[in-house]
């Protein structure tokens, strides 16, 4: 059976290597929708290259410039072209495919996944504010989902066949970032440049941010947490420089699995489109020479140095609005740093102030997805409102 895929962020680094792994396996599967965001002229390429039947862009506004592209790029398109919100529900829920891959990044990702679940599809997703934001929403359909990041896709394997009363618990392997060995004082001066350059992976700026603050373990933790059905105490972040053990599973036995692989997100990528078969993988740079490993460095995280993983157990325990806030408030942030107009130093206090203030209120524990929108752009008004007015004077925040 051939797998007729609705991909969901083709542009972006996700998307691009769901893109090879259907160039190497034709037979096994083939692109009927993309969805991208403002790269038209590289979405235009992928459509004169997979032949789609359909694609969404972000801008409605944009209509025009992508249809003079697909003219002069790929003349022989003749399907429809959507845009925004609208465009992505479509691709999600439209019948003629079977399996919908998303590669968002940001809550765009939560409603055309859920669309995707409720009309019966199998989601693939390395999209973590679908549960971050909305893991109460998608809990029921959890049979239907299976895992992208590199992380859960880990724990996905070490956990076949296994019961869930086995589990005593997770472990999350963090690279621990460009940051790893910064004192608090040097994290005060980092650049724009500095945070942008992962030692170990190529992705895109905001979950690059992300991976410099630490947050993007943070986030991991709640996904982990709706994913595997463990509670918060019982997930562990483990920082191992060399990212060669993607994550593992302590069970009450004693025993401890670890999947291991290089740094190279095709392995994860291929397998979770395959599964559960586990097929041959000539993508250069995915095999892993074990004997060539002199030493794997294994370490707890730096809270202090590093307190967006606090924040995202405090807000996990809080429940999904307080996670809600939480992703908002960390993608305003993040914007507003890959902006100029705050810095490194500020991410984490913006998101403490943001949880507290929060948490002074409602704190929803399991919000409507209309809840989720309003608590997200409350958290980005507040957010940047708070950079606006300045950060020195607010009470609660973190010491710069």
């Amino acid at each position: 059976m051939i797998d007729r895929i609705s991909l969901l962020g083709s542009t972006g680094s996700i998307g691009s290597q769901v893109l090879d792994v259907v160039r190497r396996m034709p037979e096994r599967f083939t692109i009927h929708a993309l969805a991208a965001g403002k790269n038209l002229q590289r979405l235009a390429e992928q459509v004169r290259e997979f032949h789609p039947r359909q694609i969404s862009i972000q801008a409605e506004a944009e209509l025009p410039e992508m249809k003079a592209l697909l003219k002069e790029i790929a003349p022989a398109f003749q399907g429809e072209i959507l845009a925004g919100r609208e465009g992505l529900n479509a691709l999600a829920e439209d019948a003629q495919a079977n399996l919908v891959i998303v590669g968002l990044v940001g809550l765009v990702g939560l409603e055309p996944s859920l669309k995707a679940l409720q009309v019966g599809k199998r989601l693939l997703t390395a999209n973590k504010e679908t549960f971050v934001t909305g893991g109460h929403l998608v809990k029921p359909y959890l049979s239907q989902i299976v895992p992208i990041d590199s992380e859960h896709v880990a724990i996905h394997q070490c956990l076949k066949n296994e019961p869930a009363n086995a589990i005593q618990k997770l472990y999350l392997t963090a690279s621990g970032g460009p940051f790893r060995e910064f004192s608090k004082a040097q994290m005060d001066q980092v650049t724009l440049a500095q945070a942008l350059k992962h030692p170990n992976w190529v992705m895109g700026p905001k979950i690059t941010i992300d991976s410099a603050t630490m947050m993007n373990k943070g986030l991991e933790i709640i996904e982990a947490h709706w994913l595997f059905g463990v509670d918060y105490d019982r997930i562990k972040v483990v920082v191992h420089p060399e990212s060669m053990i993607h994550s593992g599973v302590e069970f009450v036995d004693g025993s401890i699995l670890v999947q291991m692989g290089a740094p190279d997100m095709h392995g994860p990528i291929q397998y979770a489109m395959t599964y559960p078969e586990r097929l041959p993988n000539h993508e250069p740079g995915v095999q892993l020479d074990l004997l060539s490993l002199s030493r794997l460095q294994l370490e707890p995280p730096d809270l202090e140095r590093f307190p967006c993983i606090r924040l995202a157990y405090e807000a996990g325990r809080l429940g999904s609005g307080a996670t809600a806030v939480l992703n908002g408030a960390d993608e305003m942030a993040v914007q507003l740093f890959l902006d100029g107009k705050i810095r490194y130093c500020d991410i984490a206090r913006l998101l403490e102030k943001t949880l507290a203030t929060h948490g002074k209120g409602d704190a929803l524990p399991t919000p409507s997805l209309p809840d989720i929108l309003a608590l997200d752009a409350w958290a980005r008004t507040y957010v940047r409102e708070l950079a606006v007015g300045g950060l020195k004077d607010e009470p609660g925040l973190l010491p710069v």
